[in-house]
C-alpha cells in the first residue's frame, strides 16, 4: 500500500529515542521530510543520523524541551523556513514521575501539566497555522493506556494524559473544516527505556528481579509479549497518511489486546 506520505514534512517531538524515534524513524522510510526534536543536542544530531544512514531521508535534528514555548517556536520556525510547509505534526514527551495522588504536592501536578498537556497544546497552536495555509495535514497525539484504564502508582499519568485524549477529541471537529485531521496513538507496553524504567520501579516495589516482572507484565498482555517500538511507528505513520484520510478523531490503540474497554 502507498501510504502517500512522501516528500511530505513531519514534525516529530520526543524523537531522540523510544517511541518518537519510532515515529520518525517510520515517516522517514516512507520518504518524509522529517523535522526531530528532543531536550539534548547531541541525542537528537546522533538520532537523526542513524535515522539518515538507514533511509537516506532529509532530517532537520534540533534541541527542544517541549516545555519551553521559545524552543518550540523556534523549532516550529526553522521547519518552516528549511522547507516551506508542515504537513504532519507528532506529539510526544516523556512521562511524568511515578507517584500515587498523596505523594504529589502542587509543584508536580504544575510540572506534569506543562509536560503532558500544555505542550502538545503549544505544538498543536504551532502547527495549525501553516497546515491551514496550505489547506490541510494530519495531526497525532500520543498519550499512553492510562487514558482508557487509570495505571496503580501513575496518577499524574492517569489524570493529565485524559486531557490530552479530550484535545485530540476536540480538535479533530474544530478542524476538520480546515482539513486538518487529529488522532489519538495509545500505546501500551512497548518495548522503550521508559518502560524499562516503571518495570524497574514495579520489580523493586515487589521485591523481585526487573526480568521477572516483565515477565509477569508480558503474560499479562494478550499476545503475550511487549510491542516492538516499530509496530508502533508504522501505527503512527498511517494514521498520518493519506491512507487514513477519512479518519479523525480517532483512537488507536497499540497494545496487543490490553485494555480491555469495550470503546
Amino acid at each position: 500500500m502507498d501510504l502517500g506520505l512522501k516528500g511530505k514534512v513531519a514534525m516529530v517531538a520526543g524523537a531522540s529515542r523510544g517511541l518518537g524515534y519510532a515515529v520518525a524513524r517510520a515517516l522517514a522510510a516512507e520518504g518524509v521530510i522529517v523535522s526531530m526534536s528532543s531536550r539534548e543536542a547531541g541525542a537528537i544530531e546522533t538520532a537523526a543520523g542513524k535515522i539518515h544512514a538507514e533511509t537516506d531521508a532529509e532530517i532537520l535534528a534540533t534541541a527542544a524541551d517541549v516545555r519551553d514555548a521559545r524552543a518550540l517556536g523556534a523549532w516550529r520556525d526553522e521547519t518552516l523556513r528549511r522547507f516551506g510547509r508542515l504537513d504532519l505534526l507528532f506529539t510526544n514527551s516523556g512521562g511524568p514521575p511515578a507517584g500515587k495522588f498523596a505523594d504529589l504536592d502542587d509543584g508536580a501536578w504544575q510540572s506534569g501539566f506543562e509536560l503532558l498537556v500544555l505542550s502538545v497544546i503549544r505544538m498543536a497552536r504551532l502547527a495549525i497555522p501553516p497546515m491551514r495555509k496550505q489547506g490541510g495535514g494530519a495531526i497525532l497525539l500520543a498519550t499512553s493506556s492510562s487514558v482508557k484504564e487509570p495505571i496503580p502508582n501513575l496518577t499524574l499519568s492517569n489524570v493529565l494524559r485524559a486531557s490530552v485524549a479530550a484535545l485530540a477529541k476536540t480538535l479533530s471537529a474544530e478542524l476538520a473544516p480546515d482539513r486538518i485531521r487529529v488522532n489519538h496513538l495509545i500505546p501500551g507496553r512497548i518495548a522503550t527505556d521508559r518502560v524499562r524504567e516503571l518495570d524497574e520501579i514495579n520489580a523493586k516495589k515487589a521485591g523481585i528481579p526487573v526480568e521477572e516482572q516483565q515477565k509477569r507484565a508480558a503474560a499479562a498482555v494478550p499476545l503475550g509479549r511487549y510491542g516492538d517500538p516499530a509496530e508502533f511507528g508504522r501505527a503512527a505513520a498511517f494514521l498520518l497518511s493519506d491512507a487514513a484520510s477519512y479518519v479523525t478523531g480517532a483512537t488507536l490503540q497499540v497494545d496487543g489486546g490490553t485494555i480491555k474497554s469495550v470503546l
